[in-house]
């Protein structure tokens, strides 16, 4: 391509790299929001933020409460964007004899579990 040419595309190319940016930079926010909203705690049923999601905040659960998931629903992913820290349990009555572990609120995103999450407490 003669330099005359390529300077005359130039405008051009450079549009395309932006947009081609732009473009990689939506998709990645995209793929880190998997759409739970602030001051809620969102489960999926499958690793990864799919299949079906459980939603909870303060209007439909209790601090200080184990919340046990509706019969047949375990969490594989989930995301804490409460101001609160929440504790995901293996046991659906929030028992420590099974795996359970703290997240922090403010913005956790956990796209595969440590294990199936069956319960869990938010706390105060």
């Amino acid at each position: 391509m003669s330099e005359r040419r390529f300077r005359s595309r130039l405008p051009h190319l450079l549009v395309l790299a932006a947009l081609g940016l732009l473009t990689s930079v939506g998709t990645a926010q995209a793929a880190s929001d998997p759409g739970c909203q602030k001051g809620e705690f969102c489960l999926w049923s499958a690793n990864d933020y799919g299949g079906e999601v459980q939603r909870f905040d303060l209007r439909t659960a209790n601090p200080g409460e184990c919340i046990p998931l509706p019969e047949g629903f375990d969490g594989s992913s989930f995301v804490n964007r409460m101001s609160r820290d929440v504790t995901v349990y293996q046991d659906d009555e929030c028992s420590t004899e099974g795996d359970f572990v703290t997240y922090p609120g403010g913005g956790t995103f956990v796209p595969d579990a440590p294990f199936l999450v069956r319960g869990i407490q938010i706390w105060e």
